[in-house]
């Protein structure tokens, strides 16, 4: 029985948390999916592929990747010894600028293939999950801007931040494999 109404809620929000209150929550009623089960439709893969926003998106992530590592080794560094402040706070900015690039030109991306800016059903979660990302990066500025707190506690922010980050790309990375998957199958298709 718990199983049941597990599955059944979980497929009220899979891909899309409206679906339930479009649909209705009633017992014993079949919930719609709000999208077919591939990430992209073939439409929306053609406008992906033919967008040059698709391209500034690869070329940003990695380097938005290698900033957070070169800045996260600063930030610890300074966390275990102290020394490297202006440093470690230099490469948060740095790193927070990159994610504000990629957070805009991610939501041109988002509206040139799925047709709005943000919380496309193919990447609800993980615009969702963004802006805890860009919250958190936010709070460090203000609260370095305004001297709300020390050195060590500015880091430590910073490294909450970078935590939810690596969650949020690991998210993007999924669907880049759905995505690469969901490829073969059409391949395939086309071949045979």
């Amino acid at each position: 029985m718990f199983t049941r109404i597990l599955n059944y809620l979980l497929g009220t929000v899979d891909c899309c948390p409206w679906v339930g209150h479009a649909y209705g929550l009633q017992p014993g009623k079949s919930v719609k999916k709000a999208r077919p089960p591939y990430l992209y439709s073939p439409a929306e893969r053609r406008r992906r592929d033919a967008s040059p926003w698709t391209l500034v998106q690869g070329i940003l992530a990695p380097i938005q990747f290698a900033v957070f590592l070169v800045s996260l080794g600063l930030v610890v560094h300074y966390l275990l010894s102290g020394h490297g402040l202006e440093a470690a706070t230099i490469s948060v900015l740095v790193k927070t600028a990159f994610l504000i690039t990629i957070m805009v030109t991610g939501a041109i991306w988002e509206r040139e293939v799925f047709g709005q800016y943000l919380f496309a059903p193919a990447f609800f979660w993980e615009d969702v999950f963004s802006f805890l990302v860009i919250a958190l990066h936010s709070i460090y500025v203000a609260v370095l801007v305004a001297g709300a707190a020390g050195p060590r506690t500015q880091m430590l922010i910073a490294l909450a931040a970078y935590a939810s980050y690596i969650i949020n790309a690991g998210q993007f990375l999924m669907k880049l494999r759905a995505a690469r998957l969901e490829q073969v199958p059409a391949a395939v298709s086309q071949i045979s």
